[in-house]
């Protein structure tokens, strides 16, 4: 049975296609986010050496599943593309190789991840009392990357072809776990001792281990334009090495941003626990931003995606530019509100009282700096997962070095140290970055040269490979008898 979204994907309303795809997206974010507000709500109950602990840590966490996350998007990709060319043995055989290809990546990165997080933390500077609560907080959460991987796989694999509700509902039902259990291993209830963020950390790789494990039992199941069978897993080093050199690209471009807000965070360290603090929620609070923007953006890449997979590049262009004015629209309408509403965006986190009225300022004047350019993030976004979508996944990693290390980093280094704005202009870097890239990546697409080799050229070279995979989708069927 033809899947819904991908028929409104190849033939409907391109707006009504955009938002079927990117309201769960975008809710499911939404959910999924839950787990760092309600953490950071109970942990702002220990103290704000433990909010810095997560602060600190979150970066951290970012980069190392950054580098596995990357890989999942090649999933997308394959699957929707294939999805749009109506090739179901390759849609199933490409999610199997590609959650393999992430399985083991998130093994080896727990094992690492696990033993390197004292030096890590050590090395960006941490105190000695925010230490106390960040080491456990961040050895608990490498623990759990094995469960956050699959079912991060399992909702992009699911994306490529169109489905997008049933993550939604997973992710509803395990967010309302974490609800209960969350205060309970932070601040202790009956027999479980009162554990500060490490019981955060437990909390979350609780319920994203039931999330992995519903995730693979529908995968299996195969009712959802998806269907996986043992043969499938085989390893298929031809297929495995495709899919690692088109996420390879995306996960170091997430990687590259993870690794600069580290070096961010370690900037932002260096003007002590109350800033360090401030920064904590409001990042809090960005990471909410972010969810109605990375939901356009993974329905962009979808939608252009599946739109290549059936060749219609015209339809795939008038995506992207649909997709940028919405992004722009929608996250400038929401800048005007954080800036209206950022003390009490901030006091979601920390407790307004007489001893934390410095960081609620310096919080706020850190949300209303970044407000005013969200739109313009939202137009960088978009268009990079235009080219994400089209298999150009080395142009977004090079934006994503010109965005952290040449404007980014540089900037808040030489604003907040070399001038007199202190850590307002560590601040006042994002807007200025976000205004760029957004002008950088405008320009990219406009430019027939680069428009073609994103969409044209990668269109042309699927044409030529299709007689090809004909014959591989036929040796993938007969590997499943």
């Amino acid at each position: 049975m033809e899947n819904k979204n991908l028929k409104t994907s190849l033939n409907g309303s391109i707006i009504k296609g955009l938002l079927m795809l990117a309201l769960p997206i975008l809710a499911g974010n939404l959910l999924q986010s839950s787990y760092q507000f309600v953490d950071a709500y109970w942990v702002g109950k220990v103290g704000k050496e433990a909010v810095a602990a997560v602060s600190v840590s979150g970066p951290i966490t970012f980069l190392i599943v950054a580098l596995g996350t990357g890989f999942a998007m090649a999933g997308t990709i394959l699957v929707a593309q294939y999805a749009g060319a109506g090739k179901k043995e390759l849609v199933n055989h490409s999610a199997a190789q590609t959650l393999l290809l992430v399985v083991a990546i998130s093994l080896l990165l727990s094992i690492i991840g696990f033993f390197a997080a004292e030096w890590i933390l050590q090395s960006m500077g941490v105190a000695p009392e925010v230490m106390h609560y960040a080491l456990p907080y961040l050895q608990t959460t490498f623990c759990g990357l094995l469960f956050t991987f699959i079912f991060s796989m399992f909702q992009s694999i699911l994306r490529g072809v169109g489905e997008v509700n049933i993550p939604l509902y997973i992710i509803l039902s395990t967010v309302l776990l974490n609800f209960v259990i969350d205060p309970m291993f932070i601040l202790g209830f009956g027999p479980i001792p009162s554990m500060g963020p490490q019981g955060a950390a437990i909390a979350t790789l609780i319920t994203q281990g039931i999330s992995a494990g519903i995730g693979l039992w529908i995968l299996f199941r195969g009712k959802h334009g998806i269907k996986l069978n043992r043969s499938d897993f085989k390893p298929d080093f031809g297929f495995i090495k495709k899919a690692f050199n088109l996420g390879f690209p995306s996960s170091l471009e997430m990687s590259v941003r993870a690794l600069g807000f580290v070096l961010l965070t370690s900037l932002i360290t260096s003007f002590g626990t109350n800033v360090l603090a401030a920064y904590g929620a409001g990042a809090n609070i960005n990471q909410f931003i972010f969810i109605p923007l990375m939901g356009l953006s993974i329905a962009t890449s979808t939608m252009i995606g599946q739109n290549l997979g059936a060749r219609q590049l015209d339809r795939a262009q008038k995506i992207a530019k649909t997709s940028a004015l919405i992004s722009f629209s929608a996250l400038t309408s929401l800048g005007i509100l954080v800036y209206i509403f950022a003390p009490q965006l901030i006091q979601l986190f920390i407790e307004g009282n007489s001893t934390n009225q410095e960081v609620i300022q310096i919080g706020s004047t850190f949300l209303r700096i970044l407000a005013f350019s969200l739109g313009f993030m939202g137009i960088q976004f978009s268009f990079t997962g235009v080219f994400r979508a089209a298999g150009n996944t080395m142009m977004t990693m090079i934006l994503g070095i010109i965005s952290m290390f040449v404007l980014e980093i540089p900037l808040a280094y030489w604003l907040s140290k070399q001038t007199s704005l202190g850590v307002d202009g560590i601040w006042r870097a994002f807007p200025i970055t976000n205004i760029a890239m957004a002008v950088i990546c405008y320009v990219i697409y406009q430019r027939g040269k680069r428009k073609e080799k994103n969409l044209t050229q990668d269109t042309a070279q699927m044409k030529i490979q299709e007689e090809q995979e004909e014959v591989y989708e036929e040796a993938v069927a007969e590997l499943g008898k």
